[in-house]
């Protein structure tokens, strides 16, 4: 195998890098990242330079070159099948798919007026009528998924799987902005955020030396 490359942005504030970024380390795939600053004078050229969409995250493996979050994870999970980052029964599969893709293409408001943001404490910020909409709605997937199909892992579907590491951002904004959650949801971001690899992450994003006002 070819040395995986992940190109990213700041680890305080870019969600859509972390998606991938978790499921690599969940999958244990040794891999390289680029970490280009946002909001840089040089930072279009810099993710131009990897990305064909002018955009992070971009995964490159050798001639390959992969991007769009989701995309990359669901290539990931055909990289390592092992690490079985999508659930093995065909339904679970389907809803996993299905929240993950939601996630991927909904929740506007949310990341909107909740950027994510790993530098700072800002409980009460943020909360608007729709906002509060969004975050029912999350709760309301990740209730369902645990309800039935995560009886045998803290997880949304047991074991860690992509749908974990598309609303891992979203935990990390929950706890950002002190969002009042149901206790099922407490516990599922307990186990999110105590993950070695968020944990990592995390710890990372607060010694990075760039501070955004988001």
């Amino acid at each position: 195998m070819t040395e995986l490359t992940l190109l990213i942005a700041n680890k305080a504030y870019s969600s859509w890098s972390l998606r991938p970024w978790l499921a690599l380390k969940q999958a244990g795939l040794p891999f390289r990242e680029i970490l280009v600053p946002l909001r840089q004078p040089d930072t279009a050229a810099r993710i131009r330079a990897h990305s064909p969409s002018g955009r992070v995250p971009c995964l490159m493996d050798g001639e390959r070159v992969v991007w769009d979050s989701l995309a990359i994870c669901e290539y990931i999970a055909e990289l390592a099948p092992a690490a079985g980052l999508w659930p093995d029964d065909a339904h679970a599969r389907a809803v996993a798919r299905s929240v993950s893709a939601e996630m991927h293409s909904g929740f506007a408001s949310l990341r909107t007026t909740m950027t994510m943001d790993l530098k700072r404490d800002r409980p009460g910020e943020g909360l608007t009528p729709e906002t509060a909409a969004d975050i029912a709605r999350i709760q309301a997937l990740w209730a369902d998924a645990r309800t039935r199909f995560g009886q045998d892992g803290p997880f949304l579907f047991g074991r860690f799987s992509i749908a974990d590491a598309m609303f891992a951002p979203v935990v990390g904004r929950f706890a950002t902005y002190g969002v009042a959650v149901e206790p099922g949801t407490r516990a599922y971001m307990g186990a999110v955020l105590d993950l070695p690899a968020m944990q990592e992450w995390s710890a990372a994003a607060k010694e990075e030396p760039w501070v955004l006002d988001l």
